[in-house]
């Protein structure tokens, strides 16, 4: 069961790597991933309208499409019907799952199977081991990367206007499970004393979805600071990149909804991990340098609620802070992992 699991990894890298291509192809070449003249300008209309004879705003988010849509304030909900001059909603047909073309389907299809197959992976690891499989660094990689994947399935099932993003995730999880596959991989051992209790299933499996949400809301936050650049007139690399993908105020209100939902489960996780530290090593906290960094995570993306609260701090701004807590996520899972001893050091 090891033997296939470790099998099966291979065959989702390559599953995830076929969707990124497929993706590339649609992007670049696929009609699903271009709109019509009188879409764009019915959209630049919109982005350029006035409320009450002010000085133009943005007036109107559409679903689906608005290339030259940028805001750092509030954006008010788009007309239902008509439109500055006499401009019509788009039609049904052109939005959602009816404007993807082959090579999108292709992508979706290769997601969902790489996905299928990194469960699998994950069963056939876990049955080897006779226990949940996140024992040590590998396994939970191969966790929170297959816990972003079926949040993003999810999240492209209901919004298939974010489909443009599934370039940049099958792009991570690519890098992700290769570095787990090539650097991290540890072969099957017993849990050392200190995780064999029930908190070992409670707080490894809440840190691992959180991580794993967290993970996801790091790839919109990348995205929109790309794609702002890109509307605010920016045409070289990076920020060509961000033209296919969703409205920069899109990207980060999603961004904000990934990261409202990690973040509770994250605090539950930190809390449940203290619990457990105090069962196990008789202190619920000792400044250990993994606690430490997911006390920095905690405190980082606790601030980025805040600001992202905070009328006065501009969107940019608060962007850079999800991204800042990604890092430290990063620091905590790779860094304190190879350079520091500390009482996790079985991780």
């Amino acid at each position: 069961m090891a033997e296939l699991s470790d099998q099966l990894l291979v065959v989702t890298i390559f599953a995830y790597l076929f969707a990124m291509i497929c993706h590339a192809v649609e992007a670049g070449f696929g009609s699903g991933s271009r709109r019509s003249a009188p879409v764009a300008a019915r959209d630049r209309e919109l982005a350029t309208a006035t409320v009450g004879g002010s000085s133009p705003t943005v007036a109107a988010v559409v679903p689906g499409a608005a290339d030259d849509l940028v805001s750092d304030g509030p954006v008010s909900k788009a007309p239902t019907s008509g439109g500055p001059a006499g401009l019509k909603p788009e039609s049904p047909e052109r939005t959602g799952w009816a404007r993807v073309g082959l090579a999108g389907w292709f992508a979706i299809g290769a997601t969902v199977l790489g996905a299928l197959v990194h469960l699998a992976a994950l069963v056939a690891r876990g049955v080897a081991a006779e226990r949940l499989p996140w024992g040590n660094m590998y396994e939970y990689v191969l966790a929170i990367t297959f816990v972003g994947v079926a949040a993003w399935l999810v999240m492209v099932y209901r919004h298939p206007s974010l489909r443009p993003l599934g370039l940049f995730v099958a792009l991570v999880m690519v890098a992700l499970l290769g570095l787990a596959g090539l650097v991290f991989y540890t072969p099957i051992t017993p849990l050392v004393p200190a995780l064999e209790s029930y908190w070992y299933a409670i707080h490894v499996s809440t840190i691992m979805a959180s991580s794993g949400v967290l993970l996801l809301g790091s790839i919109p936050a990348a995205m929109f600071l790309l794609r702002h650049g890109y509307e605010q007139g920016r045409r070289g690399f990076p920020y060509l990149l961000a033209k296919r993908v969703p409205a920069a105020v899109s990207l980060e209100r999603l961004t904000f909804g990934l990261h409202a939902i990690g973040f509770p489960v994250f605090t539950f996780a930190v809390i449940a991990g203290a619990i457990w530290a105090e069962h196990a090593w008789s202190r619920p906290w000792a400044w250990d340098p993994k606690e430490t960094w997911a006390f920095i995570s905690w405190v980082v993306y606790a601030g980025y609620l805040h600001a992202r609260a905070t009328p006065s701090v501009r969107r940019t701004t608060v962007t850079w802070i999800a991204i800042l807590g990604f890092l430290t996520m990063l620091m905590n899972l790779i860094g304190v992992n190879y350079f520091f001893e500390s009482l996790h050091s079985y991780a």
